[in-house]
């Protein structure tokens, strides 16, 4: 299978919103009709994806012929009987990330072209040690923002329902619903449960704010990613040139709360600040390194300082990553999340879907973040009850002087504006 940039997507799962792109989705009548006749056959396709693609050619230490042998010896009366014994086929693998989508799950996974998605705004993950459902981060000014879910939070029961044992996929099912209703989720946080109450909502994304700021350091330029979907590199490009224009003297970008979403937006995105060295190297199978690098095409070299905490994950972590090692840009705030893996989502016979891990990244100076992260250049921590005053009950005093990852930001960029006047 030729893999396109757009099926190339870094390790969240979306709750409330996509950050996944998916080529050629929908549902063929030719395709119901072979599933229907011969649902084994849907089960080999799956197979042999993986047997194709997966990073690890071991398969986890698991006996993938074995697995094909057995599963394919099975009787299958109907589809649900199948999606099941793919699910279970997958779970051999030991990897949450690798994961199979009914038509309706696939569907969710889309990113909404208008922009405009349904839910409650955020992106969880299944933690691969203890299988629990963490959230990645709420997305900035969603129903889950306010109310004030935060990153890390462990997701205990979605409407009364017991998460344990539970998936990605089914926790998305529980979570989606019509605008206007509500979804009750018990959550973990340092050892404390709390329950929130939330209200779905049409949720209108613009994954990039901007604006310039007049402070002790000099005209800055502060720019805020919340995501990297599919029209983040275009509103990056336009924040950029805007700030250009208005002569800022150097810039913070905010990848705080960031989760990720599409790789080569990331590159995109990097190309704009890098004018060479390495961006990623992403890692096969095959131990094989496809390294992609800037191209002479920055919009600006003027200093810059990059903000991340415990939020910012997988693209975030690609970006953060490569303007350090780099030497473009200081990075401020806690250690970020540790997503260091790379899907590609296709599209099945039957309109499922299936997302399998294909490679792993490595920063340019070849650090495998996997688990563990960027580590700050300059370490500024918040508590929980911190974090949740500056983003979501005073948000007034988010990327001012009252924010101390951002005034810790601005200090720095400020030695380095002196530095070159």
């Amino acid at each position: 299978m030729v893999i396109t940039k757009s099926r190339l997507v870094l390790g969240a799962t979306a709750v409330a919103v996509s950050t996944i792109a998916v080529a050629g989705l929908g549902i063929h009548c030719r395709g119901q009709a072979l599933f229907q006749s011969s649902p084994k056959e849907l089960i080999d396709e799956v197979w042999q994806i993986v047997n194709r693609q997966y990073v690890d050619g071991s398969f986890n230490q698991v006996n993938w012929q074995a697995v094909r042998q057995e599963y394919l010896s099975k009787s299958y009366g109907d589809k649900q009987t199948a999606y099941k014994s793919i699910r279970e086929m997958l779970k051999r693998l030991g990897d949450p990330y690798t994961r199979f989508m009914d038509p309706d799950e696939f569907k969710n996974m889309q990113v909404d072209t208008s922009g405009e998605l349904t839910g409650i705004g955020i992106t969880i993950s299944q933690d691969e040690k203890t299988k629990q459902l963490v959230v990645i981060a709420p997305i900035e000014d969603t129903p889950a923002f306010k109310v004030g879910i935060l990153a890390r939070d462990v997701i205990l029961e979605i409407n009364g329902k017991t998460t344990q044992g539970m998936d990605t996929n089914r926790a998305v099912s529980l979570i989606r619903g019509e605008p206007g209703t509500k979804v009750r989720l018990k959550i973990s946080r340092n050892g404390k449960t709390k329950i929130f109450d939330i209200t779905r909502a049409r949720i209108e994304i613009h994954p990039v704010k901007f604006s310039q700021k007049q402070t002790p350091a000099g005209n800055i330029g502060y720019i805020r990613l919340n995501q990297f979907s599919a029209n983040a590199s275009k509103e990056m490009r336009g924040a950029i040139e805007n700030l250009e224009a208005s002569l800022v003297d150097g810039y913070i970008l905010d990848l705080r709360g960031n989760p990720g979403g599409l790789l080569y937006t990331s590159i995109d995105i990097a190309r704009m600040w890098l004018d060479k060295g390495t961006i990623v190297s992403t890692i096969d199978r095959q131990g094989e390194k496809q390294r992609e690098a800037a191209r002479d095409r920055a919009l600006t070299d003027k200093p810059l300082v990059v903000l991340v905490d415990k939020g910012s994950a997988s693209a975030s972590e690609i970006l953060s990553g490569a303007l350090q090692d780099n030497k473009r840009a200081m990075v401020v705030g806690t250690q970020t999340f540790g997503k260091g893996l790379v899907q590609s989502v296709r599209p099945l016979r039957d309109g499922s879907g299936l997302a399998v891990t294909i490679a792993k990244y490595h920063t340019p100076a070849g650090r495998d973040i996997n688990k563990h992260g960027i580590d700050p250049d300059v370490v500024v921590d918040l508590t929980d009850a911190q974090r949740q005053n500056l983003w979501v009950k005073e948000r007034e005093k988010l990327a001012t002087l009252e924010d101390p990852q951002f005034a810790k930001a601005l200090d720095i960029l400020g030695k380095e504006i002196a530095k070159n006047p």
